[in-house]
């Protein structure tokens, strides 16, 4: 079939170079020249340095035919967050979309099928997401990820295109669960990072945290995903799996997550923004914690481990005061 992905970054590029093998793939990239430096080097030297582009991918820097390519077949949005609802707003009506980007959108606090609804309310739309890291998908590494629709065609069709060799694709009628436990899992990361950022310089120091404060922190952190999640109107079971604990457990403790290098880069002694600056990407965790934090009070959910990232990316708490504050919270039931 015909796959038209809009965003040449890393993770665009990758299931484009998986894609390549089985359908006719369309890369497009926003800036002229990054489009004719993949043309020419047959790499994206800038996000996925080392792996090859195939000679049958498309890179194409008109968007217009870009789209033109998806007709008839799949269209898949692979920008940050922060491009989402531009990218939406310039779609034909008719024409189908699927995101990869997880996160809650800077302002106004809404996820992606918030953003469709609200710009393309007849259209279907679908989610792909899961505990992914897009080096080893482009290597060709084994992943499993969850395409989510409330659209059978659509999460059907998403599954016949990506399902092959090493990339397994489960179906999920259940976009929210999933959206979620993909945005929140970068805030846990952060935190986790912080926490063995803060072990690795004390390891052995009373009171420093260690393997049990991961573990802890990880596990409490899904609880306040969960809760999150069934508030919207998700159904809890979603978060135990791919999107959820899957996407989760990879992002807190794989060093290849951008939002753990965050964490550990602020353990270390770095602002913020040198964190930031450091990784060259973006993450998505530092834009999305404030926004998944609004939410959560707006709904009434409590999330201490959201509230402590916010007020250490805000500047407003230590990143040695932020496991103290949340070991120091009163006794209570897990449930």
């Amino acid at each position: 079939m015909n796959l038209t992905l809009l965003g040449a970054g890393a993770w665009g590029t990758a299931l484009a170079v998986q894609a390549a093998a089985r359908h006719r793939v369309c890369l497009w990239a926003r800036r002229p020249a990054h489009a004719a430096a993949l043309r020419s080097t047959h790499e994206n030297a800038r996000y996925l340095p080392g792996v090859a582009l195939p000679p049958s991918l498309a890179i194409e820097d008109d968007l217009q035919a870009a789209l033109a390519h998806a007709d008839g077949g799949l269209l898949v949005i692979a920008t940050p967050m922060a491009g989402l609802r531009s990218l939406l707003a310039a779609l034909p009506q008719a024409l189908p979309a699927t995101w990869l980007c997880k996160g809650f959108e800077a302002g106004t606090a809404r996820l992606g099928h918030e953003i469709a609804a609200a710009l393309r309310p007849a259209v279907p739309c679908a989610v792909l997401s899961g505990p992914s890291f897009a080096l080893e998908v482009a290597r060709g590494q084994p992943t499993a990820l969850v395409a989510a629709s409330a659209d059978s065609a659509l999460r059907d069709a998403l599954a016949r295109a990506f399902h092959d060799g090493p990339l397994r694709i489960y179906t999920s009628d259940d976009p929210i669960g999933v959206e979620v436990g993909g945005a929140v899992k970068n805030v846990m990361a952060i935190a986790t990072g912080l926490c063995d950022g803060l072990a690795a310089r004390a390891p052995t120091a009373g009171g420093a945290p260690g393997l049990n404060a991961r573990a802890a922190l990880v596990t409490r952190g899904l609880a306040e995903t969960t809760r999150l999640a069934v508030a919207l109107g998700a159904r809890p079971e979603t978060l135990m799996g791919l999107a959820g604990l899957g996407d989760l457990v990879l992002t807190a403790t794989g060093d290849l997550s951008r939002n753990r290098q965050v964490g550990l880069a602020l353990a270390a002694g770095r602002t913020l923004q040198e964190a930031v600056d450091a990784l060259g990407h973006v993450a998505e965790g530092v834009v999305s914690a404030p926004m998944v934090l609004a939410r959560a009070r707006a709904v009434g959910v409590e999330m201490p481990i959201t509230e402590a990232v916010v007020g250490l990316l805000e500047g407003r708490i230590a990143a040695a005061e932020v496991v103290s504050r949340l070991m120091g919270r009163e006794a209570r039931s897990e449930r």
